[in-house]
């Protein structure tokens, strides 16, 4: 016999049992509601038994017989069961083992489930894919996707995430000429107190000495003319040249250690202040005095350079004195092969160094046009021999040393905008900030 109910009945009717057999005259209560998935006319064929509905227990001998059976519910179906159509899973539900939903099971706004990958559970009305809100674990990639980078906070995509933009020394990828400039200015507002102090001591003091013996030995004697017309030159002329620059190139090899232990002593106050470390002016000479010997033999090392460039032509000279401008901050934080280090920074990030050069040049260039400047009205004022009378000695040599003092915000500028720029082309290798700079320097 078949299990189907007669046309025109919408009952479901119990399976045969191997029991007493069921009386035929006794009437079966109706069911409280439709069973879903039944089109409810019972005037048409009746449809395929709902495989999501419970099967209808038949009743057992007891007291309860007489009580109608309650409604089917739809319950979790077997693996592999496919849901009616127009019928959407209830909560929780998994899909099949399967690499795709079952019949009939929605997929939301055009998702296709990746092969083997199951609905989020509890909400499979999100559809396939990543639940709402994101990935369980933020960045990590969908299968077989490369692992994405993962920017600073408040960066640029694609920074190292110990780059703080933040940082008060070191300029982060992509800040600019204005993110160099503002590092600079915030090191010389922090530390003024102690980098006037040094720049004055161990650069502008030097310099007004040498000043101060250019005025004693500056040939005063000018060339006269012959009885052909030829110029000819003084008696002694060239031996004063020779003995003028000879004394100042001696002056200037004597006070290269001096300073050189200015520019450790200053490069170690900005590193330290960055970092929020103490740094007293009495620590950074002695820092700066541990340090300028070595410091002071890369600098003859860079000098013979510019020089040789600048005597094959001036732009060569020039081009050497940009590519090896950073030694001295290469020297003080890594303290090896400075001068080929300086070189690979330059040539590594042309534009970006020479840019940071070039405005480091022109504060110093403002300085040298300030000194001729104050050259020119000295030997106004005092005359070509100002050493020839008491009064015009003391008058050259005061404004002497008011150039010489006139130059120290171009030292200064010297100093933070190289430490600035090494610090920046450090942050271009990889992740780096002020605290370890500031250990670096030991």
């Amino acid at each position: 016999m078949s299990d189907l109910p007669p046309s025109g009945s919408a009952e479901p009717v119990p399976p045969a049992t191997s029991g007493a057999p069921t009386d035929p005259t006794r009437s079966t209560p109706s069911a409280a509601g439709p069973v879903p998935g039944q089109s409810g006319s019972t005037g048409s064929p009746a449809p395929a038994a709902d495989p999501w509905a419970r099967p209808v227990v038949p009743e057992q001998p007891g007291p309860d017989a007489s009580q109608p059976t309650a409604p089917a519910t739809p319950t979790t179906p077997a693996p592999g069961w496919p849901a009616p159509s127009g019928a959407t899973p209830a909560p929780g539900w998994p899909a099949p083992g399967g690499a795709t939903p079952p019949p009939g099971w929605p997929v939301p706004h055009g998702n296709t489930p990746p092969p083997g990958w199951s609905p989020s559970a509890g909400d499979p009305s999100t559809g396939w894919g990543w639940p709402a809100g994101g990935p369980a674990y933020p960045g990590h990639p969908m299968p077989g996707a490369p692992y994405p980078a993962q920017p600073a906070p408040a960066g640029h995509y694609g920074w190292y995430p110990a780059v703080d933009p933040d940082d008060p020394l070191v300029t982060p990828p992509h800040a600019g000429v204005a993110g160099w400039f503002a590092r600079c200015t915030g090191a010389v507002r922090r530390g003024w107190r102690q980098l006037l102090p040094i720049v004055l001591l161990t650069q502008c003091v030097p310099a007004a000495i040498i000043s101060v013996l250019s005025l004693y030995l500056v040939p005063t004697d000018e060339p006269v003319t012959g009885p052909d017309g030829a110029p000819v030159l003084p008696d002694g002329y060239l031996e004063h040249v020779f003995a003028f620059y000879g004394v100042v190139m001696l002056a200037a090899l004597l006070f290269g250690p001096v300073q050189a232990a200015g520019w450790g002593a200053g490069t170690w106050v900005v590193a330290r202040q960055a970092a929020g470390e103490p740094a007293g002016l009495g620590a950074a000479l002695r820092y700066g005095l541990r340090r300028a010997l070595g410091l002071w033999g890369w600098t003859i090392v860079a000098s013979l350079l510019i020089t040789v460039g600048a005597c094959l032509c001036l732009l060569p000279g020039v081009y050497v004195g940009f590519a090896v401008a950073l030694f001295g901050p290469v020297y003080l934080f890594e303290r090896q092969e400075p001068i080929g280090r300086a070189w690979r920074m330059f040539h590594q990030r042309f534009g970006m160094v020479l840019g940071r050069v070039a405005l480091v040049m022109c504060a110093l260039l403002a300085a040298t046009v300030l000194d001729l400047v104050v050259s020119t009205v000295s030997g106004v004022v005092f005359g070509a021999d100002p050493t020839s009378a008491p009064g015009t000695t003391v008058g050259a040599v005061a404004l002497a040393v008011v150039g010489a003092a006139l130059a120290a915000p171009a030292y200064l500028a010297q100093l933070v905008g190289l430490v600035v720029a090494y610090a920046e082309q450090r942050a271009q290798e990889g992740p780096v900030n002020a605290a370890r700079l500031a250990a670096e320097l030991g």
